[in-house]
């Protein structure tokens, strides 16, 4: 089985082709900063974190750093990074709409498109808590009412680099992703989230999957999560 980018991969210099950044290219990217205006960017409101496997080869799996914003009540979108530290590879875009919009869509389109029932019931997708300082019993109470939108949501995700076997560019084709949607189709799911838990504080994926007990699972189109449903 394929694992997710390591940890202490993560924690490390991503490993990413070309020379360090050089103290004029610093420089320069400090006065970008501090004279452009980058709208589009502070529309980002939440930062979501999940696994994404391979549509083509559901055997491999890459965690994905989700920063996402609302472009209406009914659709968001998503930048997706290999890790939340600085230095993180943008390595994909995901779009979510509500299951109006959905079912508007022809049926080849909509079989490009995945469900979030497991992946909010199971414990697997987490808002990383911001601050130790903020109680978790408030955090968990916020995060389980943004689960409550997400688990109705549609997600239509692909991958721009495939850092999980190592490439230090991104390289070919981009790659259309899905989601788990059941306990058994990645074997090891349970360790990689206890490893992922490891790394945000007050993050357990087992106390998530209890507190969503509650939330209502919505009726699945069966048009979605096609890659499971493929002869």
């Amino acid at each position: 089985m394929h694992s997710a980018t390591h940890a202490k991969d993560r924690d490390a210099e991503p490993k990413v082709a070309g020379e360090p950044r050089s103290t004029k290219s610093t420089i320069l990217e400090t006065g970008a900063a501090m004279t452009q205006d980058f709208s589009p960017l502070q529309n980002i409101c939440a930062h979501l974190n999940a696994f994404h496997v391979y549509a083509s080869d559901p055997k491999r799996f890459v965690e994905a750093n989700h920063y996402c914003g609302h472009l209406t009540e009914d659709v968001r979108q998503c930048l997706l990074y290999d890790s939340p530290l600085p230095g993180a590879r943008l390595i994909g875009v995901e779009y979510m709409i509500k299951p109006h919009l959905y079912e508007t869509l022809p049926q080849d389109e909509r079989r490009l498109w995945h469900s979030h029932v497991f992946e909010v019931k199971s414990g697997m997708l987490v808002l990383p808590q911001p601050s130790p300082l903020v109680p978790q019993a408030l955090w968990d109470k916020a995060e389980t009412a943004e689960m409550e939108e997400v688990v109705k949501l549609y997600g239509k995700v692909y991958h721009l680099w495939q850092v999980d076997r190592g490439d230090k560019l991104p390289l070919g084709e981009p790659q259309l992703m899905t989601s788990i949607t059941a306990e058994g189709q990645l074997p090891g799911l349970e360790g990689v989230m206890d490893e992922r838990d490891k790394r945000f504080p007050g993050c357990d994926w087992r106390k998530k999957k209890e507190i969503r007990e509650g939330i209502v699972e919505p009726e699945v189109h069966p048009d979605a999560d096609y890659t499971w449903k493929k002869d």
